[in-house]
């Protein structure tokens, strides 16, 4: 039997015709939640492809919630070629981050069920240790992957303690084609064949085109700050109100696009600049200054032309913000 092999951009830009020599299957990431496109997701299809190695792909969620995860759903369907046998959902660490423990569950069956209403047979990959966790074990999908690496020495060695169809058994598996390592994986209670047969019907041309019903289709502002909904994702905002992702993070201090919450506003067009001005007093300092209007000294001066902090004079107009 040849390998299976589970890869994404992390493995870089495989020689697919070393490759396609040794692998009897591959499993092809496609996303990390919405906002993350996998890098060479498009490439690593098309080239399984052309050298005829069969394929299914796998989406790592990184839904708010079950209607979010819906969402992450028909993203995954449109970054899956039409010729994939099957699409899994990934649930790990990051996916509770993210979603919580409450409707964990939930929305993972809703992003399965979302991708078996299109046609497709669908997979659920969990972390070992999380399976009997939060539900996770009542989840259902066509098949359920499971990963255990015992010694993760790239040779199998400790089975999982649940009945799975897919072991993912090391993170240390070498492949030809790809210089470093690589998930390998076995077939436990399912052939081979049978993750070969494809889907229960034939993909939809175009995923479906259900919304979150807590969405509006198109969003509204007011005043230009925006209220999150349920099911909302930053994509999706920024789409509609015609800005980047980049600059609604910007503007609202978010630093993972992915963690946003129900009721959270933000600013979806540009803050106007609003300079703010201070009169100083007798007595003032401008390291005081700057912790009470909380400005870096250092920006202060470079707004007010201040070489010296020490020479400012009661009087003086600065400004602060």
């Amino acid at each position: 039997m040849g390998k299976i092999v589970d890869i994404s951009h992390h493995q870089g830009k495989p020689d697919f015709a070393k490759f396609a020599k040794e692998v009897d299957f591959a499993i092809v990431r496609v996303q990390y939640g919405s906002t993350l496109k996998d890098r060479e997701c498009d490439r690593n299809q098309s080239e399984l492809k052309k050298y005829g190695v069969p394929f299914g792909t796998y989406a790592y969620g990184r839904f708010v919630s079950v209607n979010d995860a819906k969402v992450e759903a028909r993203d995954a369907i449109a970054r899956s070629d039409k010729s994939t046998k099957f699409i899994v959902l990934d649930v790990e660490e990051d996916t509770i981050e993210s979603c919580g423990t409450k409707n964990l569950a939930e929305a993972s069956q809703a992003f399965i069920d979302t991708v078996k209403a299109a046609g497709y047979k669908t997979g659920f990959y969990v972390s070992h240790h999380l399976y009997k966790k939060h539900g996770l074990d009542k989840v259902k999908a066509d098949f359920l992957w499971l990963p255990r690496y015992g010694a993760d020495n790239g040779t199998q060695s400790k089975k999982p303690d649940y009945p799975c169809d897919l072991w993912q058994f090391t993170q240390k598996g070498k492949v030809a084609g790809v210089s470093g390592y690589v998930d390998l994986n076995a077939t436990l209670n399912k052939s081979l064949s049978y993750f070969l047969g494809g889907n229960t019907k034939k993909p939809a041309s175009t995923p479906p085109k259900e919304k979150p019903a807590s969405t509006p289709s198109k969003r509204k502002a007011s005043g230009g700050v925006y209220t999150i909904k349920s099911g909302d994702i930053l994509s999706a905002i920024a789409k509609d109100f015609g800005v980047s992702v980049a600059n609604l993070q910007s503007w609202n201090s978010i630093k993972d696009a992915n963690k946003i919450y129900v009721n959270q506003k933000i600013k979806v067009t540009k803050p106007k600049s609003t300079a703010q001005y201070y009169t100083i007093k007798s007595g003032d300092t401008l390291s005081g200054i700057s912790v009470r209007f909380g400005t870096p000294q250092k920006t202060i001066q470079r707004w007010n032309k201040i070489a010296n902090p020490n020479k400012i004079y009661a009087g003086q107009k600065l400004r602060v913000k």
